[in-house]
């Protein structure tokens, strides 16, 4: 390894020997994760009955009065892809006929949140969005929106744009989770905490924004709010490399170092210290008009995790004088499946192998019934210990050349939208340390291009993949309705996002 890039190793805050391995593993690869097969309902997803839904909201409510929650926003994206197609737009011939999605955005004009923001800066520069229609003038709206003459949404995180309209004011997705906050993730001593990871760049306008929201809902809902924010460490970035697995070098000599997706975050969340933490990401929020099912929801699956984490806690206090107990909470209440040597063990070996499965981190994650939308779905996986365990697996993960392994991905009938609640300590109230409990073989390997230049890049492990592979994994039907994503600027149209 040269010296030059000796040197930008180590002011990426990482070790030559960390590069190295990445190094190796483009050329290597990664294995295809073993499923078995997909987890379906009464099969490794339960589902919750109306009765079991109130009786868990109840619990909650009774729980939590003395636990420290918090709510942990991956935040940090831009939202230049939300607008990619609005880009092409501007880039093209500027004839709306042959743009059906800019067509689409124009003639919804009204109907997107940020409407009166748009047309107030027109108007201080002489037009309107009115003007601009009758002149069709549309590139002017458009560039208005998403260059930095106009609102610079093109270049602003998802969290700062207006995704809904009240008649009292406009909601940034970061103020409908102070809302979500208030109503799900609200524990001991009235405090609301809100994590959000953001980019450097962007974390004084966030702060902006909260300090607009902040005081007018503490006042009107009678809660504190704790908001801390983290970044993306730069030391989590990957090396790129050229096709031939050497690295990829900029027009100015150095190296490329990229992103690395959000199991990055996995560092980010282990330094939070709560009893109960919720994820979600920043564009999955809806109106108040819809918030109850995810109320509901939200607050069941954080009560079952708590009840899940009191027996577990209780087994392993106990495991040292009798293996019975750890072993019907592993079977029945977490669904987990011995190896099939298990019966010829000796009491010494059941022990160690329920030890593991028991003292580690756990998650509840809510499952979607498969529409069509992108996402991980949920898997049976053979470990190396010949036990099974519940994971989340992307298509990227899965050998779809095997046809036996192409027909378990296809006969999936959920989806992942990273809906998940966590417990982060032992029985011993001590905090996991969460980097020991990912796969680091479950990483992805995807081609990219720079300046015109082909380059392979790696992700890590996935934040709820392999960022989470070694955690008590359990999985829960949600409705749909609680997953309202926004991919692109007219995601803002569907009804779900309208007032």
């Amino acid at each position: 390894m040269d010296h030059t890039l000796h040197q930008q190793i180590l002011s990426q805050g990482m070790s030559p020997e960390k590069v190295q391995e990445q190094i190796d593993n483009f050329k290597s690869g990664f294995p295809f994760l073993p499923i078995v097969e997909a987890a379906k309902v009464g099969n490794g997803i339960q589902k919750f009955s109306e009765a079991e839904i109130e009786r868990f909201g109840k619990e909650f409510d009774n729980m939590v009065q003395s636990k420290d929650i918090l709510k942990f926003v991956p935040a940090s994206g831009a939202a230049s892809r939300m607008f990619k197609d609005l880009f092409a737009f501007l880039d093209g011939d500027g004839n709306l006929e042959n743009h059906a999605f800019a067509k689409k955005f124009i003639d919804n004009i009204e109907k997107f949140a940020f409407y009166h923001d748009l047309n107030k800066i027109l108007e201080r520069d002489g037009s309107s969005i009115k003007k601009a229609l009758e002149d069709k003038d549309y590139a002017l709206i458009i560039s208005y929106l998403l260059e930095d003459k106009g609102l610079g949404y093109g270049s602003l995180p998802k969290g700062l744009l207006k995704f809904h309209h009240y008649s009292e004011q406009d909601r940034t997705p970061t103020y409908e989770h102070f809302i979500e906050g208030v109503m799900y993730a609200k524990g001991k001593g009235d405090r609301v905490k809100l994590h959000f990871t953001v980019s450097p760049e962007h974390e004084e306008k966030f702060k902006e924004e909260i300090a607009q929201i902040q005081p007018k809902l503490e006042k009107e809902h009678g809660v504190t709010f704790e908001v801390s924010f983290s970044h993306q460490k730069q030391s989590t970035d990957t090396i790129a490399v050229n096709p031939d697995n050497t690295p990829f070098q900029e027009d100015d000599g150095s190296i490329l170092f990229r992103p690395a997706g959000h199991g990055a975050l996995l560092e980010n969340l282990d330094e939070i210290d709560a009893d109960l933490i919720f994820i979600k990401n920043v564009d999955n929020v809806v109106p108040d008009r819809l918030k109850d099912t995810t109320q509901k929801y939200k607050k069941a699956l954080g009560a079952l995790l708590l009840n899940l984490q009191e027996k577990v806690f209780q087994a392993l206090q106990t495991i040292d004088k009798d293996t019975l107990v750890a072993e019907e909470v592993f079977d029945k209440d977490l669904s987990g499946r011995f190896p099939e040597e298990y019966k010829e063990w000796s009491q010494d070996q059941k022990r160690d192998f329920l030890k593991s499965k028991l003292n580690r981190p756990i998650r509840v994650c809510g499952m979607v019934r498969n529409v069509g939308e992108p996402g991980g779905g949920p898997f049976w996986v053979k470990e190396e210990d010949g036990s099974l365990s519940l994971q989340i697996a992307e298509n990227a993960q899965i050998d779809l050349q095997d046809s036996d392994k192409k027909e378990i991905y296809n006969s999936a009938t959920h989806f992942n939208p990273v809906d998940v609640v966590c417990g982060t300590k032992d029985y011993k109230g001590n905090k996991f340390d969460l980097l020991k409990h990912r796969d680091m073989k479950t990483g992805f390997i995807t081609s990219k291009s720079k300046n015109g230049k082909e380059l392979k890049a790696l992700e890590l492990p996935g934040l709820w993949n392999g960022s989470m592979a070694d955690w008590t994994t359990v999985f829960v039907e949600v409705p749909i309705i609680t997953f309202n994503p926004v991919k692109t600027v007219n995601d803002l149209l569907r009804d779900e996002h309208q007032n």
